[in-house]
């Protein structure tokens, strides 16, 4: 396998990681979606984090900040993905990073602890 496949892989397996924790998520929060709509969410999400942190990165600006506005942003893209408001979409977003870590958790039980959860920030 080529460098390029096995970044394309963890990159699919990472982003159907986060899906997932995003799945788990809304379902807690009593906003359930198709699997794929917590897909593309978590895609959506990683996107928009990246422009923020490019954002700020490019006006020299980082830290706690950039964390911040990206963390509210990530929550924005989940507020209208599921069509909810602040507290639900926050509600949301914590199942989902608490869903990230026990999943990272297991899988790295089973020595498997190159993958992330792409979507879900700071895990």
């Amino acid at each position: 396998m080529s460098t390029a496949e096995a970044t394309a892989l963890v990159f699919a397996v990472s982003l159907l990681i986060g899906g997932l924790a995003i799945s788990v998520g809304a379902k807690l929060a009593f906003k359930s979606e198709e699997y794929s709509h917590a897909v593309l969410t978590a895609l959506f999400g990683a996107v928009a984090w990246t422009l923020v942190s490019a954002v700020f990165a490019a006006v020299d600006v980082g830290g706690v900040l950039a964390s911040f506005v990206g963390l509210v942003v990530w929550v924005w893209v989940i507020r209208r993905r599921y069509e909810v408001g602040w507290v639900r979409g926050s509600f949301i977003g914590l199942f989902a990073w608490l869903a990230a870590l026990v999943v990272l958790s297991l899988l790295a039980l089973f020595g498997v602890s190159s993958l992330d959860a792409y979507g879900v920030p700071g895990v």
